[in-house]
């Protein structure tokens, strides 16, 4: 039961980063007119987002390999006729859920992270390319989390 909540929890908290990184992170960028101040701003709220979503989708993980255990335990033999074909279809796109979650976090922002903190320069058309890339794997990573969920909820009845 606490594995359960632990889950749904964290699936709110990792959504809930998905979304307010292009509802409201993003977005507020285009209020602040100086390049240097958008720049700090960006790196500010990253530093925030980064472990905030990783967290939030390794606890997802973990979570789900549990619950897959107890529903393992309560089919026993069934299991794979019942629910194999979607726990495979599910698994699929939660791999690629990961891959794209951790390149938005690791790869682009991360970096962009790092390299502010080393005092390069970050120029304005590096800025707008950075934020297009995190728009677009954010876009990408939501439909794989929503695909993720339906084949999900599919396991549960």
């Amino acid at each position: 039961m606490l594995n359960s909540w632990l889950h749904l929890i964290a699936l709110f908290v990792y959504l809930g980063a998905i979304v307010g990184l292009s509802a409201i992170l993003l977005p507020s960028l285009s209020v602040i007119e100086k390049h240097e101040a958008k720049a700090q701003f960006l790196v500010r709220a990253l530093k925030f987002y980064n472990p905030l979503q990783i967290g939030a989708l390794g606890i997802l993980i973990f979570s789900g390999a549990f619950q897959l255990t107890e529903l393992k335990a309560a089919y026993r033999e069934l299991f794979v006729r019942q629910l194999g074909f979607s726990l495979g279809i599910k698994l699929l796109f939660a791999f690629f859920l990961i891959i794209v979650s951790v390149y938005q976090s690791m790869g682009v922002a991360h970096r962009f992270v790092k390299r502010h903190e080393a005092g390069e320069t970050i120029t304005r058309e590096e800025l707008d390319t950075l934020t297009r890339r995190l728009q677009s794997s954010n876009w990408v990573v939501l439909l794989l989390a929503l695909i993720t969920i339906w084949f999900g909820l599919r396991l549960r009845f």
